[in-house]
């Protein structure tokens, strides 16, 4: 058995597209979505006629929730742009997202924790700003009652891949369009990728267990970095560009 898993594609449709491409070179065809697909100040609504193209199954992120539980003067400056892209249908397909999902019966899916989807499941943030590796025993609490080989997150964007003590993985598989964020709760932070490719993950099922294969795609990241500075947002204009914030 073999699947990709994509998330965090905050309205870059053209990283979408080029990933897309890369999964079906391989000749796979089962894709499942972490999350956060429109937020941003670039494509959205090309983002969604895609995706509801595709049909993906998929999980609801933080940024999706702010897109349909809010009004639009109370959303926050990468809703704003992307809620006047996206179309009734749009947010129709939002609002059937569930918080998580099991895909094909291996694979315990959500954006963030599945305790909250603001959460870091991975990782943990210390008062001066800096994600790290949560410890074992942590990631493992929230685990708990999670019976799935696999378990899948997005969020951080980070790729990374935590081995429970029983064996089972846990893996983010990074973000197919934002290689850079930063935000101020609950304490000034910031993630940069250091490069500009947009990210996913490969899980294989093989004789000895599951893998993950971490892949980064090339694409036209220069002209989203354009579009970006256009709209007003340069610090991701940069990580577009570069992979980090500051250039």
């Amino acid at each position: 058995m073999i699947f990709a898993a994509i998330a965090d594609i905050h309205g870059n449709c053209a990283a979408l597209e080029a990933v897309l491409e890369d999964i079906a070179k391989q000749g796979i065809s089962d894709i499942v979505n972490l999350g956060d697909c429109f937020s941003g100040p670039l494509e959205a609504g090309f983002t969604g006629d895609l995706l509801l193209r595709k049909w993906i199954p998929s999980v609801r992120g933080n940024h999706d929730r702010e897109l349909i539980d809010r009004a639009p003067d109370e959303m926050g400056s990468w809703e704003k742009p992307a809620y006047a892209q996206l179309t009734e249908a749009h947010l129709d397909w939002l609002r059937t997202l569930p918080f998580s999902l099991v895909f094909q019966d291996v694979a315990y899916c959500c954006h963030g924790s599945p305790r909250d989807d603001l959460e870091y499941w991975l990782e943990t943030l210390s008062p001066e700003g800096v994600l790290k590796l949560r410890p074992l025993a942590e990631i493992e609490a929230m685990a708990e009652g999670i019976s799935e080989p696999l378990m899948l997150c997005g969020h951080t964007h980070i790729q990374r891949m935590v081995q429970l003590s029983d064996g089972r993985l846990i893996v983010n598989p990074g973000s197919v369009g934002c290689p850079g964020w930063r935000d101020n709760a609950p304490f000034d932070h910031h993630v940069e990728a250091g490069h500009p490719l947009a990210s996913y993950a490969v899980l294989e099922k093989t004789h000895r267990g599951w893998q993950a294969h971490f892949r980064q795609v090339r694409y036209d990241n220069l002209a989203m970095a354009e579009m970006a500075r256009a709209n007003g947002i340069g610090y991701l204009a940069n990580a577009l560009a570069t992979g980090w914030l500051k250039t």
